[in-house]
């Protein structure tokens, strides 16, 4: 079967919410709180030392315990120096690749709270050499203009200061006859965090035989770090990461003839760059999307980690696993993925939890 959808008026609101928010690596403060907001009522809120937050359903059993999360934090920057004439240079927050960056708007917050404005800059064309025309992008060449000059003491009067995070300025749209494709910034990972809020809410009034956390952690761009410390926080028994992974429906993919492509159900990974999943809830998962009919891809990424990575080397280790939406032009300021891709994500994930009882647990663990 599809997945039965929530109302566009509630389940898009929070896609807007949460892509809209302002949250790089080390920043998700705001996603959090809006954790909580969705959460708050039929949850226990729990937070780790990092800010990963999660929120705890106990359904009718204690056991198995089950965390399901996307991570928090988006791909962005943080002010590293200020130049004489008010430029602003910086340092990444998560991987970007130069040539994306050029003309494109940004946004950086302030101590004060205050949001300033601009846009990066480079050299244009025109006055490029040889030499650089055929070279990789540095992004130590590229800085950001606010408006500032050598007179105005722009950067000063804002209150822009070395440290100050820095995210894309970009806005939600629906694309296509039908709306259903998807433009954001920070669908990377802010789906994942919608798709297990999403979750939660849909098993607010069920008695599933198990305890639930769902939720997001901070840091994955950076190194994965508040997986680590929200599993340990949490210690749950089974473990899975929601994240995006690569759509090979656009030119020029080499995975074009077997990749995931977008509408044509959530990914579920085989392997990636920090993962093999524990074979048996692999199996689990895909026995529950076949016997409901909900259609999903099978993937798997030979570079590039997730969350399933840190969870499953947690303490003595956590059976783990990793479902992904596919969604284009990840680590720029706008993805594109698929508003059915995230229904069917939600849907076997409610299935899933709905059938994790004791007894499937007994046969997951090794």
């Amino acid at each position: 079967m599809m997945a039965t959808k929530t109302s566009s008026d509630d389940r898009e609101k929070l896609l807007i919410e949460l892509t809209d928010a302002f949250g790089p690596s080390g920043f998700e403060e705001e996603v959090g709180q809006i954790v909580e907001k969705h959460l708050g009522g039929f949850c226990e809120i729990m937070r780790d030392g990092l800010g990963s937050t999660v929120g705890k359903k106990v359904g009718a059993a204690k056991s198995p315990s089950i965390l399901i999360a996307g991570h928090m934090d988006e791909v962005g920057f943080m002010v590293s120096g200020i130049t004489k004439s008010g430029y602003i240079k910086v340092n990444p927050l998560g991987g970007w690749w130069p040539h994306v960056l050029p003309s494109q708007r940004v946004v950086i917050r302030t101590r004060s709270g205050k949001l300033v404005h601009g846009i990066i800059g480079s050299k244009a064309p025109h006055s490029l050499k040889a030499e650089e025309r055929n070279k990789v992008m540095d992004l130590d060449d590229l800085y950001i203009d606010i408006g500032a000059s050598e007179d105005n003491e722009a950067a000063k009067k804002f209150g822009v200061k070395v440290g100050d995070p820095i995210v894309p300025y970009a806005q939600f749209e629906k694309l296509g006859p039908d709306g259903k494709f998807l433009m954001a910034k920070a669908w990377d990972n802010r789906i994942g965090v919608a798709v297990a809020i999403e979750v939660a809410k849909a098993l607010k009034n069920e008695k599933h035989p198990n305890t639930l956390f769902a939720g997001g952690t901070v840091q994955e761009e950076v190194g994965l770090r508040g997986a680590g410390t929200c599993a340990y926080f949490v210690d749950p028994d089974i473990a899975i990461a929601i994240d995006v992974t690569l759509a090979a429906d656009i030119p020029g993919s080499p995975q074009a003839e077997w990749g995931e492509k977008i509408g044509k159900g959530p990914s579920i990974s085989v392997m990636d760059g920090s993962l093999l999943p524990n074979p048996r809830l692999l199996d689990f998962v895909l026995d529950i999307a076949d016997k409901n009919k909900i259609p999903y891809q099978m993937g798997s990424l030979g570079r590039g980690g997730t969350d399933g990575g840190r969870f499953a080397v947690t303490k003595q280790g956590i059976p783990s696993l990793t479902l992904s939406i596919a969604t284009r032009y990840i680590h720029s300021h706008y993805g594109i993925l698929h508003r059915d891709d995230v229904d069917n994500l939600v849907a076997i994930l409610v299935e899933t939890i709905k059938a994790l009882d004791v007894k499937a647990y007994e046969n997951i663990k090794p």
